[in-house]
């Protein structure tokens, strides 16, 4: 049992704790300079609030700091999420110490948790620049087995939202490209779920499958099964599927694309032609349709551009 000390105000208790982070924890210069300058103006606002010492600070203090980080006050411009949520970490840090070190009997900042990030809106590129970019993949003609890999690749990402790992974990068993082609798919957790396959994405594996896979099956007996190969035969790996994709969009001049940019494509693109978030959570193999439901902001966006576009009183 921690014996209680006498009174420590607050400026003490964060100079303690400064000095366990540089002795004890050896944190970085930077990581300290950044913890000072936030734990400095939280002492400040307790000082203001009347608060000195250490012991007499509440989670109400701690909420208000919060939400002046926030807000920003007469001496301080509002903080972004991030910044606002480092200092937070500082203050849960410094109470966390102050207890355990017997300055405090309670830890009133146990419970407040820092400010949420923003949820970041996928991102989607226009059908022109998939267009593009999966013309800058190869042609569905011809006899070049890597450009026709690469075009099936994009295009079976493109056509069925699956994500990279999906694709490169497929094996030619779970593809059926007959009467009603569709695809099973292994997703997180090892769920399966059956996606359609569309005609352009089927056109492109055809010709893969019947031009060019075999002759990359034949530098490599092992991995039959995969459906996508590289060029020494083997299994196309996800860092192979990525690099493909940025050849193409660089051939292509389609910026910001990253792994999942097709996936995030396929979904924004579905609703914006109409489908039900329920459908594409189930074609995303989304365990949640909170998860999917991130794309409809992404549609908003677009609509409120539209319509600030569109209507004769939109703008005045």
């Amino acid at each position: 049992m921690v014996t209680a000390r006498p009174v420590v105000t607050v400026r003490e208790a964060v100079r303690e704790y400064l000095e366990h982070l540089i002795v004890e924890r050896g944190l970085a210069a930077n990581t300290i300079e950044s913890y000072r300058r936030d734990l400095r103006r939280y002492a400040d606002m307790l000082a203001a609030r009347g608060k000195t010492a250490v012991g007499g600070v509440r989670p109400a203090d701690v909420a208000g700091f919060l939400a002046s980080l926030r807000q920003g006050d007469e001496n301080h411009p509002p903080l972004a999420a991030g910044s606002a949520g480092r200092a937070v970490v500082a203050v849960r840090g410094l109470h966390a110490f102050a207890r355990a070190q017997g300055m405090t009997p309670d830890d009133p900042a146990r419970e407040i948790a820092p400010p949420a990030p923003p949820r970041r809106l996928p991102k989607a590129i226009t059908l022109r620049e998939v267009e593009r970019l999966l013309d800058a993949a190869g042609p569905v003609t011809g006899d070049d087995p890597r450009a026709l890999r690469d075009r099936a690749l994009l295009e079976f990402l493109y056509g069925t939202g699956a994500r990279i790992s999906e694709a490169v974990t497929l094996d030619v068993d779970d593809l059926d490209l007959a009467a009603d082609p569709a695809v099973r798919l292994a997703g997180k957790g090892g769920k399966q779920r059956i996606v359609p396959v569309g005609s352009y994405a089927v056109r492109a594996l055809e010709a893969y499958l019947v031009r060019a896979r075999p002759a990359l099956v034949a530098r490599q007996v092992s991995a039959s099964a995969a459906v996508f190969r590289n060029a020494r035969g083997g299994r196309l790996t996800r860092q192979g599927a990525w690099g493909v994709l940025q050849a193409a969009a660089r051939r292509a001049g389609v910026e910001g694309v990253s792994p999942h940019t097709l996936r995030h494509s396929f979904a924004t693109h579905m609703l914006d032609g109409g489908a039900d978030i329920r459908v594409i959570q189930e074609l995303l193999g989304h365990a949640s349709v909170t998860t999917t439901q991130v794309y409809t902001l992404v549609t908003v966006d677009k609509l409120r551009e539209v319509y600030a576009a569109s209507h004769p009183r939109a703008l005045g």
